[in-house]
């Protein structure tokens, strides 16, 4: 078989710069360790829960004023207060004590049907620090809780106790 000059050039040039990118490629491979029983320091910093590494938790609430049931405007703006006040606390209680959530799926014929998520927040809070109740916007109320991390294991205890109480 007879090539022309250019074609055998290209040819080697192709497979001289494959060899290149091989040798480069097996170059960078490097055996791991996969008995190792002892867990580094490090990686077991990289595990602890962020909330652990927090000194505080902290929790925004909001709430819309102009959807209080009341026809007093003065009365809106408190209970949008208390309202977001209470969302705070739920926020709260989510970090600390997390949150269950149950959720369904209906597929039929390979195609989702109906999709629910509800979920269900339970837990004891005590100890927060009431950080800040201001306007945000028009018609929306903020509020800031902030709790000290010295108290968050003291309320898991607590609501560990509680569940294990329910289920006896």
């Amino acid at each position: 078989m007879n090539r022309s000059p250019s074609i055998s050039s290209g040819l080697s040039a192709v497979l001289s710069g494959a060899a290149v990118v091989a040798l480069l490629g097996l170059g960078g491979c490097q055996s791991v360790d996969l008995t190792r029983t002892k867990p580094e320091k490090e990686s077991a910093a990289m595990v602890a829960p962020l909330v652990e590494k927090r000194e505080t938790l902290t929790a925004t609430g909001y709430a819309v004023i102009s959807v209080q049931n009341h026809r007093n405007p003065a009365q809106q703006r408190l209970l949008a207060i208390r309202a977001s006040k209470l969302d705070a606390y739920r926020s709260l209680t989510e970090q600390v004590d997390g949150q269950q959530l149950d959720a369904t799926t209906t597929v039929a014929d390979m195609t989702v049907q109906n999709d629910t998520f509800r979920t269900r927040v339970e837990g004891v809070i005590y100890g927060a620090v009431l950080v800040s109740i201001a306007p945000a916007g028009d018609d929306t109320y903020e509020t800031t809780l902030s709790l000290d991390r010295a108290v968050v294991q003291d309320l898991r205890t607590l609501y560990l106790g509680q569940v294990v109480a329910k289920g006896r």
